[in-house]
């Protein structure tokens, strides 16, 4: 599909937002509208077919790699997305953090 950056970036937000699931929502919304625009293009495809995994493995992807002191830690998912879903669940715990949660 040949479409523009912005409405590339908009596609991918969107999908991030509405997933199915709202702990997932939880999770790539926020790293979508934080960091999706900085990611190279090879990232970016590689984040728009992470989004197409389902939702139950993404998250068990996503929260094997956070342990219970808040570290990210890898070793769940797919090699081809290993370093997509570091970023991520290292994005989700500094957000926690910085919450307080």
């Amino acid at each position: 599909m040949n479409e523009g950056h912005d409405a590339e970036l908009r596609r991918l937000r969107m999908r991030a937002w509405r997933r199915g699931t709202r702990e997932m929502d939880l999770i790539l919304g926020p790293f979508a509208d934080s960091a999706l625009a900085a990611l190279s293009d090879a990232e970016r495809e590689n984040f728009d077919r992470l989004l197409s995994e389902n939702d139950h493995d993404l998250y068990q992807w996503l929260t094997a790699r956070i342990t219970p002191a808040g570290e990210a830690a890898s070793g769940q998912g797919p090699d081809h997305y290993a370093a997509l879903l570091d970023q991520i669940a290292a994005f989700a715990v500094d957000r926690l953090r910085a919450t307080g949660t």
